[in-house]
């Protein structure tokens, strides 16, 4: 016997009743939707984008203010 077939976890161990509800769960509301993959870098690009923008305000204010 492989490993993969004493492995339960890739066997269907849910009453066929169950899986019905559990199909109808996913293929409605919220968890029909299909998204699009999450993408880290995009996220940390656009965080380093704005924390940037804002430091450069900011400095802008302190040197309009007359503070620098």
């Amino acid at each position: 016997m492989t490993d993969e077939s004493q492995d339960r976890s890739h066997s269907n161990s849910l009453h066929p009743q169950d899986q019905e509800k559990v199909d109808d769960f996913v293929s409605r509301g919220i968890n029909s939707v299909q998204r699009k993959p999450f993408k880290p870098l995009r996220l940390v690009i656009m965080l380093i984008v704005v924390v940037s923008v804002l430091s450069l305000f900011s400095q802008f204010l302190a040197r309009w203010a007359g503070v620098y």
